[in-house]
């Protein structure tokens, strides 16, 4: 998406202190050979082309129109719908072996619901085909805070449980179209997050939240029970279309489908049991509210008890549909979090603890320093809790990455830093027997950024917005991937950094 969005709920400013871990050499060689390597974008933020051959607005089209980030848009971003080709050769030229986007559901079908754009399935059969003619793995996401406007208007959107049957029709059209090509499938992207930015908080499209929990001047919604509701429908929608798959796609096209969830790695503030259970509570409610469901039926027994009658029942009919519909996981993560047990804090706020800072959310205390480390160990701790708590499924590191200012320097060292770091994390992660199958980072471009529109970029390439053929740059960051994935031993070494350094600049 991305940012993490915890972090810009409360203001803070982002600065980088690199923690490297041990500093081990490591290489494309000590990942198992079909382990895959890649990275991603999403269609809004890449596409473009958004009044373009039949593309209806999404209700992020709605929310950037509104003027919520920086008075920026996505109408034109960075045109990947005209230039796929070429950005196809920059992932050739790197050597990635994946490439990870999302479709437009109102480009594919502009109503939601009914006839099948023409211009729109052929602009994603031309990019599929483009990258399985360089050997480019593609995974797609179904749904990206995209949902079409029109359905929106219409029902409510993910509030409404008639976004089941719409999802499932649209879903069905892509298996159908291109599943002979694709062969990994997610349904929406991180649910957890988009159920409390959306429908709680109100910072996220299509920004319904209500007080005193809303953080934005939302003008409707209910921030009690409409976060509950979506993530419940999304959860019955992605179970619907995972069942399609299996009885009409999977055994002729033996694809798979998974779905995409945000992950901090929360740490006790301190070593007191009120601060472990805290924490447990807190991953209960970003990972337990969807991973539970998915793994065994129905949602943390904290949750129900917190929420109540808020949070929807699954039937037995949906608790049998939900449970077990995943043949994978996708991860999100940025970053770690400390938790401080609270048991009276059920309002937001801000708190000092010394350059820290902290928020207030389900009755504990969520705390992070203005300083965001480099903190490899947290995503080998997530994909651990993964192991331990939910049966080692299959995962797939969707997104994985470092913000820095837009217009900085194409010589990106933290990035570098940040990725060598990382690596080395899910190598050890998958050396104490994680079932991680692939890496993906976020991003291949510097895109149009949820939070921060055109003024941070996340990309392997720089983008020149202002260069009328929007041009791209290699950073330092894609010549280290290159030179990874090309075979190349790396590690946690300053001194290697800057050699790469020095022959960046001399190609440049």
């Amino acid at each position: 998406m991305s940012n993490p969005w915890f972090l810009k709920l409360v203001g803070i400013s982002l600065a980088l202190v690199v923690e490297i871990c041990s500093g081990d050499k490591y290489s494309r060689n000590d990942f198992p050979s079909d382990f895959v390597f890649g990275s991603g974008t999403s269609a809004y933020q890449v596409e473009g082309a958004a009044n373009e051959d039949g593309r209806t607005p999404s209700i992020w089209d709605t929310f950037a129109h509104a003027g919520n980030v920086h008075g920026a848009t996505g109408d034109v971003a960075c045109d990947q719908y005209h230039k796929y080709k070429e950005d196809v050769q920059l992932m050739a030229d790197i050597g990635l072996e994946a490439y990870r986007f999302s479709i437009s559901w109102s480009r594919l079908i502009p109503n939601g619901r009914g006839p099948v754009n023409p211009k729109g399935l052929q602009y994603y059969n031309n990019l599929i085909n483009e990258l399985l003619s360089h050997g480019i793995q593609p995974h797609v996401a179904l749904s990206n805070y995209d949902l079409p406007q029109t359905l929106e208007d219409e029902y409510g959107g993910w509030i409404s449980r008639e976004i089941v049957k719409d999802f499932s029709v649209y879903a069905d059209v892509c298996f159908r179209e291109f599943g002979d090509r694709v062969k990994y499938w997610s349904t929406v992207n991180e649910p957890n997050v988009f159920g409390q930015g959306s429908y709680d908080f109100g910072f996220l499209p299509p920004q319904r939240c209500s007080p005193p929990f809303g953080m934005f001047n939302c003008t409707r919604g209910n921030s009690s029970t409409e976060p509950y509701i979506a993530v419940h429908h999304i959860l019955l929608a992605h179970a619907s279309a995972v069942n399609l798959y299996r009885k009409k796609y999977q055994e002729k096209q033996n694809g798979y489908v998974g779905l995409c969830i945000y992950s901090f790695w929360y740490i006790p503030y301190t070593d007191s049991k009120e601060d472990a259970i805290a924490t447990q509570r807190a991953n209960d409610f970003l990972l337990g509210w969807v991973l539970d469901p998915l793994v065994y039926g129905d949602y943390p027994q904290i949750m129900k008890k917190n929420a109540g009658s808020r949070i929807p029942a699954f039937t037995k009919a949906e608790a049998k549909l939900v449970k077990g519909s995943f043949d994978f996981i996708g991860v999100i993560h940025y970053s770690s979090i400390y938790v401080k047990d609270n048991p009276n804090g059920l309002v937001v706020q801000q708190r000092d603890y010394t350059a820290d800072a902290a928020v207030t959310f389900i009755g504990l205390s969520i705390m992070t320093e203005f300083k965001v480390s480099i903190t490899p160990w947290a995503l080998e701790g997530v994909l651990g809790y993964l192991k331990q708590a939910y049966g080692n499924p299959p995962v797939f590191v969707y997104e994985n990455g470092l913000r820095t200012p837009h217009n900085s320097s194409l010589e990106d060292t933290p990035r570098v830093k940040y990725m060598e770091a990382y690596l080395e994390g899910v190598l050890n992660a998958l050396r104490n027997g994680s079932n991680t199958r692939g890496y993906f980072t976020w991003s291949l471009l510097d895109v149009f950024e949820l939070f921060d529109g055109y003024d941070a970029g996340y990309g392997l390439y720089y983008v020149d917005m202002e260069d009328p053929n929007l041009k791209r740059y290699p950073k330092l960051s894609a010549h280290w991937y290159s030179d990874f994935l090309k075979g190349k031993t790396v590690g946690s070494d300053p001194e290697r950094v800057g050699e790469l350094n020095q022959n960046y600049i001399s190609y440049s």
